[in-house]
């Protein structure tokens, strides 16, 4: 089951990064939502997530303290980059940050616990956390393969694998008509 667990958040820590890939600077850091959803702050954001979880929840510090989280840091901070901040800096520190997480489920069994000072200090298992960071990382996943198709059309799951229908453009644009024609045939029958 461990095991399982960590094939599922290593499939979607690929799938994070692989949306990095052949964007600009600006692109990565663009805001494309009303809460400024942006696809190197949701890198950003899952390297903090994995060095509290699987570092500070089972007493197991990384080697950097991440100046944007805990309760002195800036609301949102790690949910964007600033300027100063290098693609390849955040790149390497979710590596490093996975890797670090990486060393903990390895060393630890599924019923170890820890505790979660952000939760009131409460006890959790490896097994709760790994879940938990399974579910957060694949959602943000989805988040930034929406931001990256709204950048340039680029769509799928993983590199070799986009796990979509065989489409064409221009079927891709029947299929969007059509939906939209059935969201207008409905929004008329509810109003």
């Amino acid at each position: 089951m461990k095991a399982d667990l960590h094939t599922y958040l290593k499939g979607g820590r690929e799938a994070l990064l692989w949306k990095l890939d052949g964007l600009s600077e600006y692109d990565v850091r663009r805001p494309l939502t009303p809460t400024a959803t942006n696809l190197l702050g949701l890198v950003k954001h899952c390297a903090a997530v994995e060095v509290g979880y699987f570092g500070v929840v089972f007493g197991r510090p990384f080697a950097q303290e991440l100046p944007y989280v805990g309760d002195a840091a800036e609301a949102n901070a790690d949910m964007w980059a600033r300027p100063d901040e290098a693609r390849e800096e955040i790149i390497d520190l979710y590596r490093r940050a996975t890797a670090h997480a990486d060393t903990t489920i390895e060393a630890l069994g599924l019923d170890d616990v820890g505790r979660v000072p952000w939760w009131g200090d409460e006890a959790v298992t490896l097994h709760q956390v790994l879940v938990h960071v399974v579910v957060d990382t694949q959602r943000h996943a989805g988040h930034a393969d929406i931001v990256r198709e709204l950048i340039d059309g680029a769509a799928g799951l993983l590199p070799g694998n986009d796990n979509l229908p065989a489409v064409d453009e221009s079927g891709w644009l029947d299929h969007r008509q059509r939906v939209e024609r059935a969201a207008v045939e409905a929004g008329r029958r509810g109003d």
